[in-house]
């Protein structure tokens, strides 16, 4: 039986629960040449540079043709998401989505969203009051973000159903492939979602450029910034973007942070007693316990000479951020949960021009989340440790979080 490699375990459910340890063992040879011709990358040095290498492209109509990434680009009607092209098409959309979501232009925008974002959380925690087990994903990490970014975008309340299944297919294709049938199966279901979520968000796109109202889907409809205006096409692709990445990664950053303040009961009791700690301690649970585990969506469009071996032109790379961000020459006692760590450059939003664009908010969402948890769930505890996972190895973070509690306290008025 031929030995798998450390990519190839990482990518194993079995290991879905603590892929750490194979992280330690991948950065001893941190760069490794897979069986199919890709590339592995794990420590923190290179990652980096190579997140900021122009010739390791992000655009899916690069990749080899046959690939998923190619094929799913080629069936697609409209046009490929900003996040997976490169300079300058990814910088002009960027720069015009960016005008209706943060700094400069919408400078006040996330800050303005503490107050609903707190009514949000303490309405989720007043409908579980009179419980003794909840399930943290289900009860809290899943509703909360979805609420949000449906909100910020303008999608009806009772519309938020449909978003679960379509971002689970979604998120599945970005796991690389382990064969064959499966590749081809995951490969039907993201092309469904996609179709599905691109027809809903055209229908709702055409209402909002007829009777624009006031939300941000409305606003990148109507706006006709230095840039010109956003086509109906890159409209779809955007917004269909912002609604999945602006709620799949928020859930497992919750969910993985409420598991690792379990696990770490002193610094549950510390930030009880002192909730201006949740801003260093949502930084540091970024490094140690980051939702997006490795980045699967790249290719060199030229050969790359790195760290003395040759990265051949049209070959896939993959990023290891989660072996990155536990890198011991970044970083002092890596394998340690530190709440307070101080200069804490983790790659847990990406680094270089495709930098999380929804970080800020999503930074805000997880303070706010991880204070009213631990604030009103009274004695929380884990029924089970490790938790049951999701089964993606990109975006890793439980399923469910099952947890036992002897109440919850009345929300403070």
């Amino acid at each position: 039986m031929v030995e798998r490699t450390l990519f190839q375990q990482v990518n194993d459910y079995k290991n879905r629960a603590n892929p750490y340890p194979l992280y330690t063992e991948m950065r001893k040879t941190p760069i490794v040449r897979e069986p199919d011709g890709s590339y592995v990358v794990s420590s923190y040095r290179l990652v980096t540079s190579l997140l900021h290498d122009p010739r390791l492209s992000s655009d899916a109509r690069n990749f080899p043709p046959g690939s998923r990434q190619a094929q799913l680009a080629a069936t697609g009607k409209f046009p490929i998401p900003f996040i997976r092209l490169d300079p300058p098409d990814h910088d002009r959309l960027r720069r015009m989505v960016t005008r209706q979501f943060g700094p400069p232009h919408a400078a006040g925008l996330i800050d303005s969203m503490r107050q609903e974002l707190a009514d949000i959380v303490e309405g989720l925690l007043d409908r579980i009051r009179g419980h003794h087990q909840i399930d943290i994903v289900d009860d809290f990490a899943y509703p909360f973000p979805v609420t949000v970014i449906c909100r910020l975008l303008g999608v009806p309340a009772e519309d938020e159903q449909f978003f679960h299944g379509w971002a689970d297919a979604l998120v599945e294709s970005l796991d690389p492939e382990v064969g064959q049938e499966m590749s081809a199966h995951g490969r039907q279901r993201a092309l469904a979602a996609r179709s599905e979520l691109n027809q809903y968000m055209s229908k709702l796109i055409a209402a909002r450029q007829q009777q624009p109202g006031d939300d941000m889907l409305s606003r990148l409809a109507t706006d006709d910034g230095p840039d010109g205006r956003l086509t109906s096409g890159d409209l779809v692709s955007t917004s269909g973007l912002l609604l999945i990445a602006g709620h799949e990664t928020t859930v497992n950053l919750i969910t993985n942070g409420m598991l690792t303040l379990l696990r770490h009961p002193q610094v549950l009791a510390r930030l009880r007693h002192d909730p201006e700690l949740v801003i260093l301690l949502v930084e540091e649970l970024l490094r140690f316990e980051p939702p997006v585990q490795f980045n699967s969506q790249r290719v060199a469009t030229a050969d790359i000479q790195i760290d003395g071996q040759t990265i051949p032109k049209g070959t896939q790379v993959y990023l290891m951020l989660a072996a990155a961000n536990r890198d011991p020459e970044q970083f002092s006692d890596p394998e340690q949960f530190i709440p307070d760590r101080q200069n804490n450059e983790h790659l847990g939003f990406g680094s270089g021009i495709h930098y999380c664009f929804g970080a800020p908010l999503a930074r805000l969402e997880v303070q706010c989340a991880l204070n009213a948890l631990v604030q009103r769930l009274i004695n929380p505890r884990l029924v089970v440790d490790p938790p049951l996972y999701r089964p993606g190895a990109v975006l890793r973070g439980p399923r469910h979080l099952l947890v036992h509690i002897d109440g919850v306290t009345p929300r403070r008025r």
